[in-house]
């Protein structure tokens, strides 16, 4: 066996290694979030029981082994586990961590991204509504976690490292996901965009009821993120 060939199978043993634990390490992350969202339906709903005439009530569930469904009034989080294992490119800030200078195999991550639907979109089936992305988790083997998104700056890159992901911090994770969605206002469309339409699209909504929706449509949504 010559050195390329020795090479390629260490390189092929250790990435699979670490795969292996990271994808361990996310599933049982992703089942602990999957009972801190719980938890928090449960605890919510008391609450908004002391106002049973705003006929609001949380509903969570698993919507296959990698999505588990948060609706929030108008709004539904989906929480996705992705099953595949990530890097960072070169001019990511996790580079300048010293955890990861340390250890550049820790930089190798999961990622549970959470997407913001309007909740009408999957009661009326209405496929062509659009969802944004709001946050992702990352998780690596060790549990070192940090957190992107809107309003997630408390857990960023920077923290990574410095203690591992707990049931704690996921609620952290989710009720700034909650607050973040609440906020994210569904806005009209810019006039221009809406004020021609053909008849095909006309009879299709008169069929059909559905036209595309979401919050943001037409402006833009990088500009949101305020504390």
């Amino acid at each position: 066996m010559d050195k390329r060939t020795k090479d390629i199978l260490a390189t092929l043993k250790t990435k699979t290694a670490i795969r292996n634990r990271i994808e361990s390490m996310l599933v049982a992350r992703f089942d602990e979030l999957r009972n801190v969202i719980r938890n928090i339906t449960v605890e919510y709903n008391q609450a908004l029981d002391a106002e049973s005439d705003l006929g609001l009530q949380l509903t969570s569930k698993l919507a296959g082994d990698h999505v588990i469904q948060l609706e929030i009034g108008e709004d539904m989080l989906l929480f996705v586990r992705h099953n595949s294992i990530f890097q960072f490119d070169r001019d990511h800030g996790v580079w300048k961590q010293d955890y990861v200078t340390q250890d550049p195999s820790r930089s190798y991550s999961g990622i549970i991204s959470v997407y913001n639907f309007l909740s009408d979109s999957f009661r009326f089936d209405r496929d062509e509504d659009l969802g944004y992305m709001i946050a992702r988790l990352f998780i690596n083997a060790e549990g070192a976690f940090f957190v992107e998104g809107k309003r997630q700056r408390s857990m960023g890159v920077d923290s990574f490292g410095k203690c591992a992901i707990d049931a704690v911090h996921l609620r952290k994770f989710v009720e700034t996901a909650m607050r973040y969605a609440i906020d994210f206002d569904l806005l009209a469309p810019p006039y221009d965009a809406v004020k021609v339409t053909d008849l095909i699209h006309m009879k299709m909504e008169i069929q059909s009821s559905k036209s595309k929706t979401g919050k943001r449509l037409g402006f833009q949504f990088n500009s949101d993120d305020v504390r």
